[in-house]
This record gives structure tokens, C-alpha cells and sequence, in this order.
């Protein structure tokens, strides 16, 4: 058994990971990667940048069935279900391949393969060949796709999104479980692709909305082009061939259906819970996720760090890099332990339109004991530019504080929203008011005069004083 004595020893070598080896590094610490998996990244090799590739594709396969709408008739439309795959597989090697030089870059003896897990709270076992004594621990071991144990050893027709980036060709037909950010964003774009898409929800959420009335505009749009069923149970499912069998149920009743895939698309699950965390010495939550301190990443008082989508708060990719540079600083420098900078929150799914939420959430702002807040809102479905482009859907509803007028957040489907929900959450970080994004410029004609609308009805509302009315009960256009 091989023996090491380092400073720190990260855990995981997504992006959270590698961040914090850096940022242990760069504080002078001597400091060890510890993989068991391939080199790469969830986003590079399974997530963000493939997801993309595949949506790309959808839109190009879009605007074909569009531009008869402008007048212009494309002729017989023909898609390539091998060439679409073969360049999403293509351009998410390149993308990995630098993420993977970077790897190689690093110090041999800065790199070890292998599942690590406690013997205690300083020491970490890497498989039968390793054994580490860390100062300091920074747990960076990302996430996986979450199976549901009626889909549990069904046969190869069941997948997670993980496989849906190594296809050699679009499938016939798929059934998407989940309508988070992942369900909506690869059923869209297969139903784009020609592929037969059903998607189903357990209840009736939409990504990552919150706001009731934002919420049954998704609904409405989404539905309009995918079929979505809301409210739907999985009974069973059994592999038949080639296909699985799927039944779902719905308002009392059981539907029977046959798809090449079943795709399981409900959530992602921290990978903590093969480390034997009962021997860190850390308090763990309900749901085995050791509890941390969002502003440092220090577990408890330890000298533990929890990174990434390991720790649950924010999984994406932007957060896991900012969590990874705290914790890898404070690591690198313990005792000395200092809050890191945490930016405003903003998360988009690339459904079409875009859902984004940023700032602070309409369900957090309902929480008991905060202050009461206006509402203003503004719908696409006139707004000039939207119309000009046939991207005329959506809803964009904004929240301000009442006693300061601050802009607090926003919540939307909007066409373009990856690009008004960077600006209006650097609104929040700024701490701006309603009144001085008012005082800002908007060209004309632009998509952001939505967002003018939005925020003039917003003033407005702050101006009226508090008020009694419930916003779930305002109506789009009152």
C-alpha cells in the first residue's frame, strides 16, 4: 500500500474539482486530484456543451419548418439522424480533449486514479493500492443522473441522458421522464429531429419555475409544440426487443405504449454516498449530503470542503467553478477560512423559449417572514421584435422590494431569455433599483423593450405602496 502525507486532497475531478486543486495550489499547499472516473467534466463529456450540440441541430431543423411562415419554402427537408449524431459526438470530443490536455498537464504526483472513501476524518483509502493523510479534504464528487426504481433493471431500452450523447443515430421514438431543465431541453430537440417524443411529469412542474403564472405559461407554450403529460405515474415497464414497454398512469387510467428508449430525466443525485462519510466526523443531512457552510464550503467547524453538485445547492456548471475556487482557497490557506464571492443566481434551460429564473425566486420571496414585494410583468406575445422573429411567446414577470424599490429577481420563457436573464442578474448583483434599470439605455427595436414593459409595471406597482393582494392571484394583463 502505497503511503502519501499532502496538505490537501480534492476528491473528484469534474469542474469543481479541478478549480479547487488550482486554487489549493495556488495558496501553496501541496495538493493531490484524486479520479475514479474518466477525465473530462460532466458538462464537456455528458452535459452542457453536448446538450447544446444536439439543440443546435433542433433549431436548424426549426427554422426549416418556420420559414414558410416568412415566405420562404426551403423544399423537402431531410434529416440525417447518423450526421446529426456524429457531429454532436465529434465537436463533445473536442470539447473534452481540452479539458483532458489540461489534465495531462498537471504533475504526475499530483494524480490519483481510484474510488476514494474515509478510513477517518484525515485519512482517504484510494481502492486497495493508496492511502492518504490530508490536512485538509475538499469533497468534489459531482453527481449522476437519478434512476427510478420502477425503471431499475429494465433492459438497454432504459437510459439516462448520460447515454444519449454516445448514439450513432436518432432513435424512432423516446419517452422522456421528467420535465426538469434536462427533459424539457433534449425532448424538445428530439421532437425537433423527427423523433416521436413523449414527455412525462409526475406532477406539474416546469424546469426550474416557480412563479404560478410564468409557470402555466410554460405550460401553455411548451405543450403547444411537445406532448407533454403532466400528472402521469410510471406503473411498469419491461424491454420487448427492441423496444420497452412503458405504462404510465393518468387520471385513473392506464396507458400502454411501445418507445425504442425510455429516458430517465428526473434530477441528478449527489455522488457522496460511497465514501463512507460516517467516518469524516461531519454532520450529514437527510439526505446523506454533509451539511456546509454556502459562503465558505466548510463542512461544519472540520477541515473538510464539499464542492459542486456534491453539496446540492446550485448544480451548474458556474456555481461548481465558484464553490471549487472557495473551497480550494480555503483549503489551501486553513484555518484561515473567508467567504467567497457568491454570485446572483441565474439558471436557463435552452428549451425554445428560453426558461430562466435569477435573483431571488418567487417561491423564495413567498417565504414566511419576508417582506412583502410588487410584481410587474410583461407578455411576448405582442412585443415588436418577438413578432418580427415568430418567436412571440412567453412571459417575463420581474420582483422589487417595497421599502427600497431594489430589484430582487426574475422569473421567465421568453425567446432570447439566455440573454435578458445575464442582464437583468446583474441587475440583482449591482443591487440596483427599478427606478436606475429605468434610467438605463434600450435600442429600439430589441427584444430587451420587453423587459422596459416588465419593469415599468413594476414601478408602478411599487409606487402604489403595499399591498394586501396576494400576486398569485394577478392575472396576466391586470
Amino acid at each position: 500500500m502505497k503511503k502519501l502525507k499532502v496538505d490537501v486532497a480534492v476528491i473528484g475531478a469534474g469542474t469543481a474539482g479541478l478549480v479547487a486543486y488550482r486554487a489549493a495550489k495556488a495558496q501553496g499547499a501541496r495538493t493531490v486530484l484524486i479520479e475514479r472516473g474518466v477525465y473530462g467534466t460532466t458538462c464537456a463529456r455528458v452535459g452542457c456543451m453536448p446538450s447544446k450540440l444536439l439543440i443546435a441541430a433542433a433549431e436548424a431543423a426549426h427554422m426549416l419548418h418556420l420559414a414558410p411562415e416568412f415566405g420562404v419554402h426551403p423544399g423537402t427537408v431531410r434529416i440525417d439522424g447518423v450526421a446529426v449524431m456524429e457531429r454532436v459526438r465529434r465537436e463533445r470530443d473536442r470539447f473534452v480533449g481540452f479539458v483532458v490536455d489540461g489534465v495531462d498537464a498537471m504533475p504526475d504526483e499530483d494524480k490519483v486514479r481510484g474510488h476514494a472513501r474515509f478510513i477517518d476524518p484525515h485519512t482517504l483509502q484510494v481502492d486497495d493500492h493508496t492511502e492518504i493523510e490530508a490536512r485538509r479534504i475538499v469533497i468534489a464528487t459531482g453527481s449522476t443522473p437519478t434512476r427510478l426504481p420502477t425503471l431499475d433493471n429494465v433492459g438497454p431500452g432504459v437510459i439516462t441522458s448520460d447515454d444519449v450523447f454516445y448514439w450513432n443515430d436518432l432513435p424512432r421514438s423516446v419517452a422522456v421522464i421528467g420535465t426538469g431543465v434536462i427533459g424539457l431541453e433534449i425532448g424538445q430537440a428530439l421532437a425537433r429531429l423527427g423523433v416521436r417524443t413523449r414527455v412525462y411529469a409526475r406532477g406539474g412542474s416546469v424546469a426550474q419555475l416557480s412563479d404560478p403564472v410564468v409557470l402555466k405559461t410554460a405550460s401553455r407554450v411548451l405543450c403547444e409544440e411537445l406532448d407533454i403529460h403532466f400528472q402521469s405515474r410510471i406503473l411498469k415497464a419491461e424491454q420487448d426487443g427492441d423496444d420497452v414497454v412503458l405504462t404510465t398512469g393518468r387520471h385513473d387510467e392506464a396507458i400502454t405504449e411501445r418507445f425504442q428508449y425510455v429516458l430517465q430525466a428526473a434530477g441528478r443525485t449527489p455522488n457522496v454516498h460511497d465514501l463512507d462519510l460516517e467516518k469524516a466526523g461531519i454532520a450529514l443531512d437527510d439526505s446523506g449530503v454533509p451539511v456546509f457552510d454556502p459562503r465558505t464550503m466548510q463542512c461544519g467547524n472540520s477541515h473538510i470542503f464539499i464542492a459542486g453538485d456534491a453539496n446540492q445547492e446550485r448544480p451548474v456548471l458556474p456555481e461548481a467553478a465558484d464553490h471549487g475556487k472557495i473551497a480550494g482557497d480555503n483549503a489551501g490557506r486553513f484555518p484561515d477560512i473567508r467567504p467567497g464571492l457568491r454570485r446572483a443566481p441565474l439558471t436557463a434551460a435552452f428549451t425554445e423559449p428560453n426558461i430562466v429564473t435569477l435573483g431571488a425566486s418567487y417561491k423564495a420571496l413567498c417565504a414566511p417572514g419576508r417582506s412583502k414585494f410588487a410584481v410587474g410583468q410583461v407578455s411576448f406575445e405582442n412585443q415588436g421584435r418577438s413578432r418580427v422573429m415568430l418567436q412571440n411567446k412567453g412571459m417575463l414577470r420581474v420582483y422589487g422590494e417595497y421599502r427600497t424599490g431594489r430589484f430582487l429577481g426574475a422569473e421567465m420563457i421568453a425567446p432570447r431569455g439566455e440573454h435578458i436573464g445575464h442582464l437583468l442578474a446583474w441587475a440583482v448583483q449591482s443591487r440596483l433599483t427599478v427606478d436606475q434599470m429605468l434610467e438605463m439605455p434600450f435600442y429600439h427595436p430589441v427584444i430587451e423593450e420587453g423587459v422596459r414593459t416588465a419593469l415599468r409595471d413594476l414601478a408602478a406597482n411599487l409606487a402604489k405602496g403595499e399591498s394586501d393582494i396576494d400576486p398569485d392571484s394577478v392575472e396576466p394583463g391586470t
